[in-house]
């Protein structure tokens, strides 16, 4: 089994820093995508950044030039530095990662999601 645990939602004021950070552990063979998506209350879940094994990444448009993905390979966990926030950047924050649990054998993992909320 795998489990992806995310950590650093919060309360944050517009224009401020928060950090999202999402740790995958268990049965790992190797891990293939990591990738940050969020869901805003009414609306679908939407991807907002993403990084390859080899480090390659992509953005929304509505976070380019505000947010940076990151990964730790030796630790399994993948980050989302996210700055200047605005209010509409406020929703639940899911980590999603490709883990191969065997050498020919993988799926996706979802973390249960970090609420951020950007208000003043």
């Amino acid at each position: 089994q795998v489990q992806l645990v995310e950590s650093g939602g919060g309360l944050v004021q517009p224009g401020g820093s928060l950090r999202l950070s999402c740790a995958a552990s268990g049965s790992i063979f190797s891990i293939n995508d990591m990738e940050w998506y969020r869901q805003a209350s009414g609306k679908q879940r939407e991807l907002v950044a993403g990084v390859t094994s080899g480090g390659s990444t992509n953005y929304a448009d509505s976070v380019k030039g505000r947010f940076t993905i990151s990964r730790d390979n030796a630790k399994n966990t993948v980050t989302l530095q996210m700055s200047i926030l605005k209010p509409e950047d406020t929703a639940v924050y899911y980590c999603k990662v490709f883990v191969f649990t065997r050498a020919n054998y993988g799926r996706n993992y979802w973390g249960k999601g970090t609420l951020v909320t950007v208000s003043s």
